[in-house]
């Protein structure tokens, strides 16, 4: 449902009411996840740049890197990163950006709260 040019009504707040839910939804034409990451909202369209896979139907985890001794893991995000379904590509949902390329990216858009729905700007 769309509210003007812009503004598109896509789900009812709890839908996404807690950390790690999403909703994939169509938006003028386009499929877009909402994901809840520690209760901010993020929406990103469902395409993978790499071959058109259903990016936003994949695992939402986080990112880890090696620790300062070398040897250890520790996470830099958490519950922040999509991993494409077909080729494992990561994206951080709160940016878009490809987190091992950042000249990688899919469009980020911006998630509004209006009363008890969810609006998505696009």
């Amino acid at each position: 449902m769309s509210d003007g040019g812009r503004r598109h009504r896509v789900a009812r707040a709890e839908e996404v009411a807690e950390p790690g839910d999403r909703v994939i939804v169509d938006v003028g034409g386009q499929e877009v996840a909402v994901f809840n990451v520690d209760g901010d909202l993020h929406a990103l369209p469902n395409f993978c740049p790499h071959q058109a896979a259903p990016l936003c139907e994949g695992d939402l985890t986080g990112r880890m890197v090696v620790g300062e001794d070398g040897w250890s893991w520790e996470y830099v995000q958490r519950g922040e990163v999509v991993t494409c379904p077909w080729h494992g590509w990561k994206f951080d949902v709160t940016t878009g950006e490809n987190v091992k390329d950042e000249a990688v990216a899919v469009p980020h858009y911006e998630v509004e709260r209006d009363g008890g729905d969810v609006v998505v700007l696009r």
